[in-house]
Formats: C-alpha cells, structure tokens, sequence
C-alpha cells in the first residue's frame, strides 16, 4: 500500500526535528557495538548504517592494508563477493524492460552453443533464483585449480555446462554460482559489450558510483583493501583468485558510500519501473528473490520485512541489510574473510529498532573428544555423495579419521560421541548413520544450521 504524499512529508518533517542528541545517541551505539565485534577478533572493515534513508554513522575498523598499516575507511573498496548479484539482476531486469532478454526464456535462446538436454529447459527466472539446478561450479574438484587461472565467460562456462543437474529445475533450492556466471554470459551476448562495461554504462555511471567496479589485478584502484584470511595461527594473505573466475556471480568492489547510493536508487525509478523492482524482490523458493533474501524480523509486537545478501570471496566478508517500509540499511564489509558479518549486521539494525543486541558470540568451546578404535574406525570409511557433483570423501590412518569434501582441502575428525565426529578447524560436525544390520549407510554435514545427507556409494 502507498504511503499518502502528506504523511511522507509530515514524517520528514518530524525526522528534522528530531534532535541531535538523539542521533549522536544511536551514534554512539552503533560504534560500541561494532567495536565490541573488532575486538573480540569478529570484525575488521567498514560499516555504514542509514536510518530512514539519512547516513547516521559509517565508520572504518582496523586495516585494510596490514603491511603497509592502512585503516580501513568510508572510502576503502573491497571485494563485493555475492553482493555482485545484486547488480547483475538488476542488469537482466533493464535488459527485460528494453526487450531484450525474456525470464522465461530457456538458457540456449541466447546461448545457442549451451547443451541443449538442459539449456532448453532452464530459464532465466530459475537462474536468478537459483532453482536451476545447475551445480555450483565452486563445488567442483577443478575449481581451486580453476580459480587461479585467466579465462572467458565462454571458455569457463563450457567447464560446467556439461554436469548432471543437482535436481529437475524449478523443484528444489540451491545456491549456484554457475547460474549467475550464465547470466553475465547473457548480458554480454545480447549487447555486444563486456559485462564490465554493461554495468558501468547502466548502473555505475546514472548512479555516480565512482567506487565501484569490476576487480581486477592488474588495474591500479587507490584504496583497495587487501584480504587477509584469519587461522588458529594467526592472519594470512588470503589466496589468489583470478577474477575472470568469479565474474558477474561475485567479481565487483565496492564501498560503503556506494552502497548507500545504490540503497538509495532502489527506491526510485531511475534504473527499472516499479514493476520490475516488484519481480525484482518476489520471493520464489526459499524465500530467495532475484538476488535478494527476504525475511522478517520481530520488532516488539510487530515485524518489519527485511531484504539482504551476503557476499563472500577469497579474504573479504559483505553484508547488505534493508528494512524498505522503514528506509533502514546496514552494510558491513570485511576483509578478514567475514564470518561474523551476517550477525553484526542484525545486530546494528536492532539498536535503529531501539532492540537489545546479542553482541559478539563468545569463542566455541572445543567438545571432549572421546576415543575411538580402529575397527570401528574403518567402517566410516568411504566416499558419500551429498549431490550429484558433491562428494565427501572418508580415510582412516592409524587411530585417526579425516574427510576432504569436493574442492575443498583435508580436515581432520575428531569423536565427540558415538558416530559423530567435529570437523577439526571448520564450524561443522559429520554423523554417521547405521542400517537395520549395523553397517554404515550415510553421512550427514551438519553444518550451518542445515542438515545435509549423503548415502554411502563406495
């Protein structure tokens, strides 16, 4: 429902009078709090928090370069990661308004050479809402290999458009990086021009976004923060990525100011109609938009509808939170990988929301570990698929148990109680489950809040 013209005035008018003790209040706040996550080892970047579209703090915490002792500031650039989405569907939206792309057209209308088994069957809509089916190239076993090597959007997608489908598209949910990586495929197909310079000419130049950008190496970017990734040793120089690799599904830098103005942008028509922002921001399955989460939260005895995404990519952790109805937004971006960005972020919303924080969550105690023979051992053993491209690989050496998922490097297991194991270094704990006769049928990851089976296949 619109909000009458008077009483958005009557608002703006009480919002000046609102005195400047009151915003240096929330100020204070919001700085206690993020500086609570900075030293507890949870936060190290920039924050920016509007409340009712007016910037009412941005602030930077620790470096954005260590070795050469650089804070982080409102002006320093930082990978984008998944927050790149966001950009790239509101290019196929423009792209929808001016004809040129259809959301139910299959993959092989504009990419003709894509395997037609499955491009004639999966739409744009289900690329953007991840229920292609479409598995995630990340998962693959190439992908650390992959991702240090230069390559094309044509050349690249060929390495996955060949896979099994995780699932029949439109029946399930699943996160794929592949679905966005066609999407920029696409907006270079039908316009002719890099993905790169489509979003300069259509979003960064109308928008006056200075900051933002496609990363790349080789160009000299003032500001730049460096990533770093934080182990039980200590801090790292995050890894290389070629970011040809993460391209349109996660490849732009950004700052807080930046994304404030493209918060800002989104509220009006500059960009797409209002009917288009309306598919733009339709939930399909899992609650997922077009490159939008969207949830509510408590507040007192009502709720407020939230939209967000996170972003995360070698070294660097984002985060961008809106409450529409209210004009609230919060960014966070990290370049010490972010794992915390997510619940600092809902945490500066509550204090907007006059809401009590939970604060920083305190450093896992390590469970008893408890030991486990090698018989026993030697029944865990195996290789569990989780997916049809997503594997988890069980070994046993001596009195020890590790597992290595696909992709990904080798983790120890430590027993914490019969059948289920910590993952040693890693948020997450494996379980294994038995049959009727006492042999080992499945695995389940969890992890992350979610359960994820994986039946026994070797």
């Amino acid at each position: 429902m619109k909000t009458p013209f008077f009483c958005s005035f009557l608002a703006a008018s009480l919002l000046l009078q609102v005195p400047a003790t009151q915003a240096q209040k929330i100020s204070k706040e919001l700085d206690v709090l993020a500086t609570q996550y900075a030293k507890a080892g949870q936060f190290n970047g920039t924050v920016l928090v509007a409340e009712h579209g007016k910037v009412v703090f941005t602030k930077g915490y620790g470096l954005a370069n260590r070795e050469w002792n650089q804070p982080n500031a409102a002006d320093t650039k930082f990978r984008l990661g998944s927050l790149t989405k966001q950009f790239t569907s509101m290019l196929v939206m423009q792209l929808v308004e001016k004809g040129q792309l259809r959301l139910d057209a299959p993959i092989t209308t504009y990419l003709p050479d894509y395997p037609k088994a499955t491009g004639d069957k999966i739409t744009l809509h289900q690329l953007l809402t991840h229920t292609s089916g479409i598995p995630s190239y990340t998962s693959q076993p190439s992908y650390e290999t992959a991702s240090l090597l230069p390559t094309t959007p044509a050349e690249f997608v060929r390495t996955f458009s060949g896979q099994p489908l995780d699932f029949e598209p439109g029946t399930a949910w699943r996160y794929s990086n592949s679905g966005y990586f066609l999407l920029g495929a696409i907006i270079e197909k039908v316009t002719g021009k890099p993905y790169a310079q489509v979003l300069r000419d259509n979003i960064s130049q109308p928008l006056h976004l200075q900051d933002t950008g496609y990363d790349l190496a080789e160009t000299i970017l003032p500001r730049r923060a460096a990533g770093y990734d934080r182990t039980p040793e200590g801090l790292y120089n995050t890894t290389y990525v070629d970011m040809a690799v993460p391209y349109s599904a996660g490849a732009l830098y950004s700052t807080v100011l930046d994304l404030y103005k493209w918060d800002q942008a989104l509220y009006t028509n500059q960009l797409i109609s209002e009917a288009s922002k309306a598919l733009l921001f339709k939930p399909d399955r899992n609650h997922y938009a077009y490159a939008w989460m969207t949830s509510k939260v408590a507040v007192g005895s009502d709720s407020v509808a939230l939209l967000a995404h996170s972003g995360h990519v070698n070294g660097f952790g984002t985060y961008l939170l809106r409450a529409p109805q209210d004009h609230q937004l919060v960014v966070v971006l990290d370049n010490e990988g972010g794992p915390h960005v997510k619940d600092l972020s809902l945490d500066l919303l509550r204090v907007l929301y006059h809401q009590p924080a939970t604060g920083p969550k305190p450093a896992p105690v390590a469970p008893k570990t408890i030991p486990v023979d090698a018989a026993t051992l030697g029944a865990y053993v195996g290789k569990y698929q989780l997916s049809p491209t997503f594997f988890i690989t069980v070994k046993a050496e001596g009195s020890h148990l590790s597992a290595q998922a696909t992709g990904q490097p080798v983790f120890g297991l430590a027993a914490t109680a019969p059948g289920r194991f910590m993952v040693q270094g890693v948020p997450a704990e494996v379980e294994f489950v038995k049959n009727a006769s006492g042999a080992v049928e499945k695995l389940i990851l969890h992890q992350g809040g979610h359960d994820s089976p994986g039946a026994k296949v070797e």
